[in-house]
This record gives C-alpha cells, structure tokens and sequence, in this order.
C-alpha cells in the first residue's frame, strides 16, 4: 500500500512526479519549512509552528500567509494521518511552503503553495540514556542575515556539515557563524550551561527561531535559572558543565561528549521531565 503525502490539497503517492522542471522549489530553494511533532492527537506546540511559519511566508513576501492558520494545519494533518493508517500514531510532520509559479529570479506570482508529509516517529530513549556525542563542523560557516532565523529550503550548509557528520559518526555537529562564534548544531539550536547560566547563541548570531528553543527559554524563566542569549566562543565547549540540543521533534537531547570532555545531564534532565506537561497559547 502506497504511502501518501499532500500536495496543493490533494492526497497523491509519495513517489508521485509533482515538482515540474520549472518550479522554483527546485530551482531556487524559493520557500521555507516547519518539522513538527504530532503526538496525543494534535502537533507539540502548534501555535508557535503557526506563529513563526506566518512570521517567515511574511517576511518573504508571500501572498496568503493567514491561510496557513492552525486549524487549516491540523485539519490537513489529521486528513493525511487517516489516508495513511497513522491514527494514533505519533508522527514526524513536515511542511515545505514554495512560492508557486514560475519566472526567473523575480518570480511570476507570489502564491503559496505546499507539501505536507507524515512520517512514523518511533519512541528513543538513547540520548536520555547515553547523551550524544558532537564535534564542530568548520569547513564552512553561516553567514549573518535576517534571513538566517528562517527554517529555509536553501540548505547548502546543512547538506555540508551533514556529510561531515555522516563521515565521522557523530550524532551532532556544531554549525559555525561567519565570524567563529557557535551558532546552532545541524537539526537543533543549542545550550550550553556554565557556572549556573544557561547561555544560547543569539538570534543575530545566525541560529534559527527555534521552536523548542523557545519553549526551554519559558521554562528556565519559570525555574529561576538565568539564560543569557549571546555571542559564545566554540571554546567554552572545553569547559562546560553541561550541553544540550533542541528541537520540535527530538524534544531536549543531552550531549554526553566533545572530544574528551564529558557532560553532566542534571539540567537538560530537569527540562525534559518539565516539557513532558509544558503547555501555553500565544497571546491574541
């Protein structure tokens, strides 16, 4: 039985031919993402998903941005869950918004149009057990832009430092910013916590708008511990007490090692007990 995904609306086989020569998703990388975790019968944290996505179709001049509200989302993803035998199921979901339409550089039209897909997400408890191990990738470097805190479809230096990755097994890598400075790992923003102060690389420092990275900031807030968003030499690495990565799937994932430093996990697993009931709403 086929797996499906949902294209512009309509609910086609994954290995469906649905991009054209022509289409600036594959031209250009003209568009933008959300990873998202469908757990208990709706997506962690969708308001903030919503939030941002609108925040970035936005600020790349996109029309329609407010159709993509959190009911016409979850609508869609309950749809796919049913055509794909996943009721119940938790689920790894990804949205890609692409500017539909052609044109050169400057596109023909600025609609919107999208992929959805939903991917069975099985439960790991590896990195509560045994932390990951990383390494800093810095073959090359992410450059400054207000552009930079945008889940892109322009990927390059994800694809760079995942071969990285891949070629020396780590878990992680640490993606630096263009003046040296740490700016967040390949799939997560990170966190480092030294001498009682939780520190995370600034928004100007490159990183992107973290979802999860939002959610622990509320909670260190709520626990009393300080966080400091700066700029943060890849040195401190040597000398931390503790590191920690984020994402909207994984959640809060310890780092156990660098090199031969090792990590203690008591703060990283103070967060992960806390998001198990974390919740909110956006203010209106």
């Amino acid at each position: 039985m086929p797996h499906y995904i949902n294209f512009n609306g309509t609910l086609v086989p994954e290995d469906a031919a649905i991009l054209t020569a022509d289409s600036r998703a594959f031209r250009y990388g003209d568009g933008l993402f959300e990873t998202m975790l469908w757990r208990d019968g709706d997506v962690r944290f969708l308001d903030l998903h919503v939030e941002r996505l609108k925040e970035s179709m936005e600020m790349l001049h996109f029309d329609d941005f407010d159709k993509f509200d959190a009911y016409f989302i979850r609508t869609k993803i309950e749809e796919l869950l049913r055509k794909n035998n996943m009721v119940g199921q938790q689920a790894r979901i990804r949205l890609i918004v692409y500017r539909d339409g052609g044109g050169l550089y400057g596109p023909d039209s600025n609609k919107p149009g999208y992929v959805l897909q939903a991917d069975r997400k099985p439960e790991t408890l590896r990195d509560k057990k045994t932390g990951l191990i990383v390494d800093v990738y810095e073959e090359y470097r992410k450059p400054f832009s207000a552009l930079a805190k945008i889940k892109s479809n322009n990927a390059l230096i994800y694809v760079m430092a995942g071969l990285y990755r891949k070629k020396h097994a780590f878990d992680e890598v640490m993606v630096l910013n263009q003046a040296g400075n740490l700016c967040e790992g390949l799939t997560s923003n990170i966190f480092v916590f030294y001498d009682k102060v939780l520190y995370t690389p600034a928004l100007s420092e490159g990183c992107v708008a973290g979802v999860m990275r939002r959610v622990v900031m509320d909670m260190a807030q709520e626990q009393g511990i300080e966080v400091v968003e700066a700029e943060i030499k890849p040195e401190i690495m040597k000398v931390a007490d503790e590191i920690f990565c984020t994402n909207a799937v994984e959640g809060i994932q310890w780092v156990m090692g660098y090199k031969h430093k090792r990590y203690f996990n008591k703060i990283s697993r103070i967060f992960q007990e806390r998001l198990q009931s974390w919740t909110y709403e956006i203010e209106e």
